[in-house]
């Protein structure tokens, strides 16, 4: 689409509008002519404490035109944060006149949608909340519900939390296959066996040095979480190994949850449960994405949806407290038929947390970068939404309640991650790292870590440190990793009174 930009130059929030509205499109920049069959002009003016935005947008022939105005207040960074606000709404209300549809997020693009909703619970409750949801941002009655009652949970977590709790984060970012959806840091086993040990010599020895710094800053561990890549890749020696570590460096006594991906079921055997139950992990995420054989042949898995029941089975039979099951909506090959029996089966199997994804195209999976093969055959958006509207009607019916929930780019139909729980079962870190809580100390590769706290002005202030993103830089560059917790020990170190 051709975009002019007349008295600014925002052109972040208005490609994430564009993103949202028009999936399709990709931005082209210039002045604007009556030829462009797909434009917009997006023009600017401020007046003292005021900015307005107005947006003539064509589309194939339609044209729809929308002013905004917004009163600006605080310092720089907020009066920036409100003006892409008014942009978002004005690029979003002639992009609705134009089309004559609204995206079921309605003019909302960012990927934390709960952060508005608690603004608006705090600024004056439920039903203003409720309100301006539908009024000033179009988004649809269960899209509100989900995201309400998500914020609902998210304040009843922030209550459980103490101003020296963070969270803990241990990648392990090695796979048996690389999935086709997949885009994060993650080493197939079957190329880099011979880096598991010493990734596991580098990591104990960050795990080490991390204790320590927690400890001199006076931090409690309120949630661990590892993660990957697929954790139960290792084997269980290296799975006892590796906890032993983390129980002899940080003081779990304060622990409310121990979570474990065993995401991949060819991973799961009796041997590494038996490992971490000795360890007291307390919930195991096994998330089979889809239950349909010909899915998980689409997305280049190397298991059967036998295999996800004999793996529930071993599961049930270690007695952890807390089972997740993820499941992907919108995969190749998939119908809203064949995810209703995977959510069903998932259902049947006893998990207590169930997270329902939609896919998102990221830039470096094998479903972008090879559209042409079977793989790329994916559902449309009227079909995910089928998808997503039996899970949430589903899940519902059968107790569960949305604790947390995410938005992706590129993600099909521009719908929504949700996590739902019954009650009592939330995961606490999911919660945290969404809603930026609390400090999260991420160790390994690709460990991304943030740091949560509070300026003198009363203004949340979050920084980050990013650990080597491969598994083999990682064990190579330790200097990388010990700058990252000195930052860590900065931002945390005990101020003088």
């Amino acid at each position: 689409m051709k975009l002019e930009l007349i008295g600014h130059n925002e052109k972040y929030a208005l490609e994430q509008s564009l993103l949202t509205l028009f999936p399709g499109e990709r931005p082209v920049y210039g002045e604007i002519g009556p030829d462009d069959a797909r434009r917009a002009s997006v023009t600017m003016t401020e007046e003292a404490d005021r900015v307005r935005f107005v947006t003539v947008l064509c589309y194939d022939g339609k044209t729809g035109r929308c002013a905004y105005e917004y009163p600006l207040s605080g310092d720089d960074y907020a009066r920036e944060g409100q003006r892409r606000h008014a942009l978002g709404l004005s690029f979003f209300g002639a992009a609705r006149e134009a089309l004559g549809v609204s995206p079921p997020w309605g003019s909302l693009t960012g990927v934390r949608p709960t952060k508005v909703a608690l603004a608006l619970l705090r600024e004056g409750g439920r039903e203003h909340a409720e309100r301006e949801l539908a009024e000033t941002y179009a988004v649809t009655p269960e899209r509100r519900r989900l995201v309400l009652e998500a914020a609902e949970a998210d304040l009843r977590a922030a209550a459980s939390l103490a101003p020296n709790d963070i969270s803990l984060y241990a990648g392990i970012p090695f796979c048996p296959t690389r999935c086709a959806y997949c885009s994060f840091v993650a080493q197939s086993v079957e190329k880099t066996l011979a880096l598991v040990e010493p990734y596991l010599d580098a990591l104990c020895a960050e795990i080490a040095e991390a204790g320590e710094t927690a400890r001199q800053c006076g931090l409690r561990v309120k949630s661990f979480y590892m993660g990957g890549g697929t954790p139960t890749t290792l084997t269980a020696p290296q799975l006892d190994r590796l906890l032993t570590a983390l129980e002899a460096a940080f003081d779990f006594a304060g622990l409310a949850e121990l979570t474990v991906e065993a995401g991949r079921p060819d991973t799961i055997a009796p041997d590494k449960l038996a490992a971490l139950r000795a360890h007291n992990v307390t919930r195991l995420s096994v998330n089979p994405q889809s239950m349909n054989d010909a899915v998980l042949a689409a997305i280049g898995r190397r298991h059967t949806s036998g295999d996800i029941r004999r793996a529930m089975a071993q599961v049930a039979e270690a007695g952890f407290a807390h089972v997740n099951m993820d499941l992907i909506a919108g995969l190749p090959e998939d119908t809203p038929e064949s995810f209703e029996r995977s959510l069903d089966e998932c259902l049947a199997l006893g998990a207590d947390n169930i997270t329902v994804h939609t896919l998102s195209l990221k830039k470096g999976s094998r479903i972008t970068l090879s559209r042409s093969a079977p793989e790329a055959r994916l559902p449309d958006a009227e079909a995910v939404a089928k998808m997503l509207d039996y899970a949430n009607a589903a899940l519902r019916k059968n107790g569960y309640a949305p604790y947390y929930l995410y938005r992706q780019k590129y993600m099909s139909g521009s719908f929504e991650n949700v996590g739902w729980a019954l009650p009592g079962t939330e995961s606490l870190y999911n919660i945290c790292i969404m809603e930026e809580l609390h400090g999260i100390l991420s160790l390994g590769a690709g460990g991304s870590t943030k740091m949560v706290g509070r300026a003198p002005s009363g203004d949340a202030v979050i920084r980050r440190a990013f650990n080597a993103k491969y598994p083999r830089e990682y064990i190579e560059r330790p200097e990388k990793w010990r700058a990252n917790l000195a930052a860590f020990a900065g931002f945390y170190a005990p101020k003088a009174e």
